[in-house]
């Protein structure tokens, strides 16, 4: 048996999520170790959207340009019913002003695994790969996590947490005994990389919608590739892995009922849809994340991206507390905000599949006749783009109903305690470019320099290790994202979702704020 390791965190499951959270630890300065039973990240495409929350969390890192330079962005979508083309529209600006990512960048799970685990080790830090989870225990200490290593030795990792970033079958969750309820869909869904011949540009996702299923080709990087997803009737009665590909060939030919040929196939994969979420994201110091914690329908590609967000949310959380910043309690806060989220990501998921593939007689007419024929109008009002991109995007994720929203002030603003920081423009760059510190940051709004000094009020003292206090003009666009013409200042969370805001230049409120959550320096 191997020396014991020592770290802070130990990550069981290095996919997107469990490499999000540790490329978050580097930036916060924590150590971890990370085992993944597998030899290397997934050579597999698997999720494909990524949304503008996670490009905004990516830009954090460094790795925004570079995704985007390895996908494709999610311009014209084209409607299909019939064989015919029913509509368009464009998405590539859809959440124009909302965001400095406004689209969806079709980039494949396996790329994302790449490019963080690039950055693990510009930094200096690896994986243990082909090293397996055998058991854990815990105690009011910390954790203790058995692993056998790839050359079948037994190691013993001490860490003061565990996170479970384990996938839907996740060992960890079974240990911690925690119930993981929900539904499944009777019926069976594809999936398919390949090269498609038609007589369509590949210019376009391309949406083929029937009575009771649909068929999506995403276009990906490289010369006629797409992503082929369908989904089989209900009266498909094969189990997953008794599908052939020649079945998810015919299929799509018959949904989409245009002329195509189908070759090239990188991979393809039959699969039932679970919708569930895990009774508690935490137990003791254990933590579940990503598909450990909640799995759901692929419609709106919602599942990698919102795992990125768990790990997001917790790796600032164990930060504080590891480093005797804050209360071991602030940790708790982690299941109140995410479980929540995972329940309203269920119910949007399901509501979704049910719009595209529910086999009702007015969901079907509507989604084969009414829609293709409305779709490009709807897409064109801004008030429809203002309520499906943050929706879609997870930009209008929220946490005002959270124990760390404090609302004593916000009444008069749009933005309310526990939103995200609202995207705008100062003095011509985003503003989200000065925000990318692992750190609170205390912003004060004014018309003339100077007239909110941050420092002088205190911040740049008892927590001066802890906040970066910056004062930035009242523009109009500030004004008009906030809905006020006054002074103004914000205290963001290190994950830049507001804690307090309020009107003048008053330190009561933030610094209330942070004395119930943190400790001051030097205490």
């Amino acid at each position: 048996m191997g020396a014991t390791i020592k770290t802070d965190v130990v990550i069981v499951g290095a996919g997107p999520t469990g490499l999000s959270l540790a490329c978050q630890l580097v930036r916060h300065g924590v150590g971890f170790v990370v085992v993944e039973k597998n030899e290397g990240v997934t050579p597999y495409s698997k999720a494909i959207g990524v949304h503008a929350r996670t490009l905004e969390i990516y830009e954090q890192l460094g790795l925004a340009r570079e995704a985007v330079e390895r996908g494709t962005v999610a311009g014209k979508v084209r409607l299909l019913s019939g064989g015919e083309v029913r509509g368009e529209f464009d998405l590539s600006e859809v959440g124009e002003g909302l965001s400095p990512y406004p689209y969806v960048l079709m980039l494949e799970q396996s790329k994302n695994e790449r490019l963080l685990y690039g950055y693990l080790k510009s930094h200096g830090r690896d994986v243990l790969w082909n090293t397996a989870l055998e058991s854990f225990s815990q105690t009011e200490e910390g954790v203790t996590a058995f692993v056998k290593t790839a050359d079948g030795e037994s190691q013993t990792v001490e860490a003061r947490y565990l996170v479970g970033c384990d996938g839907a079958k996740s060992p960890v969750r079974h240990a911690l005994g925690l119930a993981f309820e929900g539904s499944t869909f009777e019926r069976t869904f594809y999936v398919a990389d390949a090269q498609v011949d038609w007589r369509f540009a590949h210019d376009a996702l391309t949406v083929s919608l029937s009575k009771e299923t649909f068929v999506v080709f995403f276009p990906l990087k490289g010369e006629r590739r797409y992503r082929v997803v369908g989904v089989f009737p209900e009266e498909f009665a094969k189990d997953e892995g008794e599908v052939l590909y020649e079945e998810i060939e015919a299929r799509v030919k018959a949904e989409a009922e245009i002329d195509l040929d189908i070759h090239d196939v990188e991979w393809f994969s039959t699969y039932k849809v679970h919708t569930r979420h895990v009774e508690s994201f935490a137990a003791g110091r254990c933590f579940l994340a990503g598909d450990a914690a909640h799995i759901h329908s692929p419609a709106g590609a919602q599942g990698m991206n919102t795992g990125i967000q768990d790990a997001y949310n917790l790796a600032w959380k164990l930060a504080l507390v590891l480093k005797g910043s804050a209360a071991e309690g602030l940790l708790d806060t982690y299941n109140e905000e995410r479980l929540e989220n995972a329940k309203n990501l269920l119910r949007t998921t399901d509501r979704m599949f049910q719009l595209a593939a529910g086999p009702e007689w007015l969901l079907s007419f509507v989604r084969t006749n009414v829609f293709p024929a409305v779709a490009g109008y709807l897409f064109s009002l801004d008030s429809v783009k203002r309520f499906v991109f943050p929706l879609v995007s997870q930009i209008g994720i929220n946490y005002r109903h959270g124990s760390l929203s404090r609302h004593e002030g916000d009444g008069d603003f749009k933005v309310k305690a526990g939103d995200r920081m609202p995207y705008f423009k100062v003095e011509g760059e985003s503003v989200y470019d000065r925000l990318r510190g692992p750190k609170f940051h205390l912003l004060g709004f004014t018309d003339e320099r100077g007239a909110v000094r941050m420092s002088d009020a205190g911040a740049e003292g008892k927590y001066a290790d802890l906040v970066d206090c910056q004062t930035l003009p009242l523009s109009g666009q500030a004004a008009e994202a906030f809905g006020t013409d006054g002074p103004f200042q914000v205290l963001l969370r290190p994950d830049n979702y507001v804690g307090h805001i309020s009107a003048g230049a008053s330190t009561g409120g933030w610094e209330a704020y942070l004395d119930d959550l943190c400790r001051p320096s030097g205490r």
